[in-house]
């Protein structure tokens, strides 16, 4: 297992035809198997595994509203799969 970090993080304001595309784009790198996320200064490619864990949670409180998507999964690269097969005898 890989014990390097990498770290993608970008805020920015951006209108909902924008936010759109990003989400299009996620969609199409979870389909793909990979995905690339940059902002210009930064860059983080990341292969996707076949269970990933999702958590949605909305909010709204004092005036603002927040939709929250998380997406988690064990890196591929550091949890190949195993090349035998156990063996079960009775």
């Amino acid at each position: 297992m890989s014990n390097d970090t990498s770290r993608f993080i970008h805020d920015s304001l951006q209108d909902a035809k924008t936010i759109k595309s990003l989400l299009t784009a996620l969609s199409k790198g979870l389909s793909k198997g990979e995905m690339t996320l940059s902002d210009g200064d930064k860059e983080l490619v990341l292969q996707t595994a076949k269970l990933i864990s999702v958590r949605i949670k909305a909010e709204r409180e004092n005036g603002q509203c927040e939709v929250s998507l998380n997406l988690s999964w064990a890196d591929p690269k550091d949890h190949a799969p195993r090349s035998n097969t156990p063996t079960i005898t009775s």
